[in-house]
């Protein structure tokens, strides 16, 4: 085994005290996400969103978030994918927002939902040619032959279609993960790290409770 026990990485920024967060879970995440883009940080909508079967085994990859508000996070995939058949079996999720240079996480739990048709077309649409193309053609997540066979697919449908953008495919949409659970991490010095978490009292009426984690 590989030993990284002597790895380290020191924490030095300012700390995340309950006085200095927003009012809400979606206002104190828009702030976070200005600074990420503000500092230039790449890919700063990559976003991990952890599934599990219907057995309870997890599973976890990187999408890009298309969207966020009070309702929740938006990403798009196939319904055909390995996700897309988990989050048919068991409607929840977890994602982890990992913005390492501001040594800051984002932490979300929650139950998943189908965005609907219209606001599917609304993520579709704006993808390049290219992309829409690379999703028709392949069926995300079966086994393939070779990349010969994926690059053929694609080349053949696009000798195929003539227009510049493809109609969105059924099988293609939109997810919103509902949060039950937001959890902001800020890395501290000597590890003391300041983790605080909204939660949904369901028993107010769904309003937000404030509680600071232990490191």
């Amino acid at each position: 085994m590989a030993d990284l026990s002597r790895m380290r990485r020191d924490y030095d920024r300012p700390g995340l005290r309950e006085e200095d967060l927003a009012p809400s879970w979606v206002e104190q995440f828009d702030r976070w996400f200005r600074d990420v883009v503000a500092a230039d940080v790449p890919d700063p909508n990559a976003v991990v969103v952890a599934t599990a079967d219907a057995d309870g085994a997890p599973d976890a990859r990187i999408v890009l978030l298309k969207g966020y508000d009070e309702a929740g996070f938006v990403f798009g995939t196939s319904y055909a994918s390995t996700k897309g058949a988990q989050l048919a079996a068991n409607p929840r999720a977890a994602l982890v927002f990992p913005w390492h240079a501001l040594q800051r996480q984002v932490r979300v739990t929650g139950r998943v939902e189908r965005i609907g048709e219209a606001a599917s077309d609304d993520l579709w649409d704006p993808r390049p040619r290219e992309a829409q193309l690379a999703a028709v053609a392949s069926v995300q997540s079966t086994v393939v032959d070779s990349r010969e066979e994926l690059e053929a697919r694609v080349r053949l449908l696009d000798e195929e279609t003539t227009t510049e953008k493809l109609p969105r495919p059924p099988v293609w949409g939109g997810y919103r993960v509902v949060p039950e659970r937001v959890e902001f991490w800020q890395g501290g010095p000597g590890r003391l790290h300041d983790r605080l978490r909204f939660v949904r009292d369901d028993e107010e009426g769904g309003g937000w409770v404030l509680q600071r984690l232990a490191p």
